[in-house]
């Protein structure tokens, strides 16, 4: 299934996301541009690696800031761009734009820290925006309880489009990070190379702590929704 768009239009240009989103995409070309011995390098330095991070805090904890700015491959940045971009721009709006663009760093940060949490004695760095970006959709999972994702499910050569409630979409992705973390704390190695409990810990924190952010609870008026 891939999600195309929401149903709920948003009232203010999201100013902050696009700039989120051109800024990953800025930092990924650069990465792109350097020599794989360079990016090794780059990787180590300013990815999550947990154990350097434990054992020294004041030298580590940068990294819990700049890792997110950071993408393995392509698939991984667009798969986190396309996830900000539908859902960042409606939470944005709800928020206002400094507070949106803190919320979604602090999002960012506890992800790190659970992914820590759980993963202390790592020395396998860490990179990517899913953390905060869960953290986007757990506030979105909240506010916007009405919306729906037009999603594209490709059936053999046919293309169907459905619209699946938002609360249904985001409450299934969230549950498949919550069970594969589980099962890579169980058996360790076999879900490898995803942090999923940064996500699980990225979207408690938008789930729990959005309000602080929002003020008064933004309406959705009936002419806001919109058909695909």
């Amino acid at each position: 299934m891939i999600p195309l768009r929401d149903t709920i239009r948003s009232r203010t240009f999201p100013i902050l996301t696009y700039f989120l989103i051109g800024l990953n995409v800025f930092v990924f070309l650069v990465e792109n541009s350097l020599p794989v011995h360079k990016l090794d390098s780059l990787v180590v330095m300013y990815g999550i690696v947990p154990a350097r991070v434990i054992h020294s805090p004041f030298t580590g904890f940068y990294t819990l800031f700049t890792s997110m700015f950071l993408h393995g491959g392509w698939t991984h940045l667009i798969g986190n761009m396309w996830a900000l971009y539908l859902f960042g721009d409606n939470v944005e709006d709800v928020m206002g734009h400094l507070r949106f663009l803190i919320f979604y760093i602090l999002a960012g940060v506890v992800a790190g820290l659970v992914h820590i949490l759980f993963n202390p004695l790592s020395t396998v760095p860490t990179i990517g925006a899913s953390g905060a970006i869960a953290g986007v959709m757990g506030a979105y999972f909240i506010l916007f309880p009405r919306s729906t994702i037009i999603t594209l499910v490709p059936l053999f050569f046919l293309p169907l489009f459905i619209e699946i409630p938002a609360v249904v979409f985001i409450g299934f992705w969230f549950l498949s990070q919550f069970f594969n973390g589980t099962l890579s704390l169980v058996t360790p190695g076999v879900l490898g190379g995803v942090a999923w409990w940064a996500h699980v810990g990225g979207f408690a924190f938008g789930l729990l702590f959005h309000k602080l952010f929002t003020g008064r609870r933004r309406k959705i008026y009936p002419d806001e929704i919109f058909p695909w």
